[in-house]
């Protein structure tokens, strides 16, 4: 019995210390615990929002940049808005106008750009781009007109080639033979 007592305290001083033993002999190295070293790189962003006509040819067009980097969760913002009063109600009364009451609506290009990374010879991008513009106005009662806001929202990961101007979103415009599209650019920053 004294045997058995005694071989059992000996294996559970030599179990911990055997374990531990092969605990660090199973442990990475420091060079194999870094992840990959990936480059970071800043490229150019040109954004050229474009109505096209009936005819395919741009009607209006706008211009924007940004810079972004890759290996970031950053986002670039770019916001271009006018705000433009809306009629929201109104206190009967005399004349039309009066006592209306107005809220404003933004009325421009917001575009947001996130987790830009590199995939060969391509960018990949997180694209959400909203445009609003004004298109004409409409009679409600007589002397009195409101705006009419058409809007454009698009969203989605995009694939641009870098170098090239790529039409990332289109759409048609619901009131005319017309559309509207977004180009992107991208260049590399040295």
């Amino acid at each position: 019995m004294r045997k058995t007592a005694l071989f059992c305290c000996l294996l559970a001083l030599i179990l911990p210390l055997g374990h531990k033993t092969f605990a660090q002999d199973a442990a990475p190295t420091k060079d194999a615990a870094k992840p990959p070293d990936l480059a970071t790189h800043y490229y150019h962003l040109d954004f050229v929002v474009q109505e096209l006509g009936a005819d395919g040819k741009a009607v209006n067009s706008r211009a924007y940049s940004t810079t972004v980097t890759t290996n970031s969760r950053d986002t670039s913002v770019i916001r271009s808005d006018s705000r433009v009063p809306v009629a929201s109600g109104a206190h009967a009364a005399g004349a039309p106008l009066e006592n209306t009451q107005f809220t404003y609506q933004n009325v421009g290009v917001q575009i947001d750009v996130r987790n830009a990374h590199e995939i060969g010879r391509q960018l990949t991008l997180d694209l959400t781009a909203n445009v609003n513009s004004l298109g004409g106005f409409a009679t409600i009662v007589t002397n009195f007109q409101e705006p009419i806001i058409r809007q454009n929202k698009w969203e989605s990961w995009v694939l641009i080639p870098i170098g090239k101007a790529t039409v990332v979103f289109n759409s048609d415009d619901l009131d005319s033979k017309g559309s509207m599209q977004m180009v992107v650019t991208a260049t590399l920053l040295q």
